[in-house]
């Protein structure tokens, strides 16, 4: 009886975190990886059966910026991620793809800055239209769609209830929706976050706290500032300054950006 192996494709990759927030990273300025498929990108995202990340981030080249970022959730969709652009910018800096500290790249929304210094980046977030004020919650967009609701209950079997009630409610079901569950204190700000993509809690999510701290700034009126705040994966700073339409400019992601290890994965 002849056994015949099927072929074996070894894919060199790297792991980063940013606040909890893990993605595998792959560099692809040769084109390498220009054909991966979705249900590939799925397998090696697989917590279980894979190497596990929230998502997958592909460093392509660019000839007018210094890199390219294209970004997949867990399931294989695509969006822009916050903290991931940031993990992106501290791996294309390990990459030597960064002609200074400071930098340029595209993403699946356009162009950004970035800032890299050691294992902190910051980021430049696109402008932000002014907020939806719903019945009891708010919604924005801050790169991917938000949800966010006042809540202090940071349980994760609550964080996941909720999250999927809402996301795969009739308004949001088709598109998909993140929902952050923010919970505003005397000396601290904290979210929680499910994400569509993911389809399940996050340590940390990006955009979404950069949606908790703009709802923040509009319930206390406080149209120019900073805020810090904490996910279950470690403590990010959101910069704004608002619009006289409400909207606001100069939006900014800060936090850490940080290498977990190297491996090979045999798809």
């Amino acid at each position: 009886m002849a056994y015949f192996c099927s072929y074996v494709m070894t894919i060199e990759f790297y792991k980063y975190q940013g606040t909890g927030n893990d993605f595998i990273m792959l560099d692809n300025t040769s084109g390498q990886h220009d054909n991966l498929s979705i249900e590939e990108i799925q397998k090696m995202c697989d917590r279980k059966f894979g190497i596990g990340a929230d998502g997958l981030i592909r460093i392509d080249q660019h000839a007018q910026v210094d890199f390219q970022m294209t970004y997949y959730n867990a399931d294989g969709t695509q969006s822009f991620c916050g903290n991931g652009a940031r993990c992106a910018v501290a791996f294309a800096g390990f990459l030597g793809l960064l002609k200074s500290a400071q930098t340029e790249f595209i993403a699946i929304d356009g162009k950004h800055q970035a800032w890299l210094c050691q294992e902190e980046v910051k980021l430049k977030m696109a402008d932000v239209l002014p907020i939806k004020v719903l019945d009891a919650a708010f919604e924005l967009h801050t790169g991917s769609p938000h949800y966010v609701i006042l809540d202090d209950n940071h349980q994760s079997d609550h964080v996941l209830a909720l999250g999927r009630e809402i996301r795969y409610s009739p308004s949001y079901k088709t598109q998909g929706i993140n929902v952050n569950l923010l919970s505003v204190g005397q000396n601290s700000i904290r979210v929680a976050t499910y994400e569509r993509g993911v389809e399940n809690e996050t340590l940390s999510c990006g955009t979404g706290v950069t949606a908790a701290a703009l709802v923040v700034a509009q319930l206390q009126k406080i149209p120019q500032g900073s805020l810090d705040i904490q996910t279950k994966g470690g403590q990010l700073k959101v910069q704004w300054q608002q619009r006289a339409d409400g909207s606001y400019t100069e939006v900014y992601l800060i936090g850490p950006a940080i290498s977990v290890y190297k491996g090979n994965y045999l798809l």
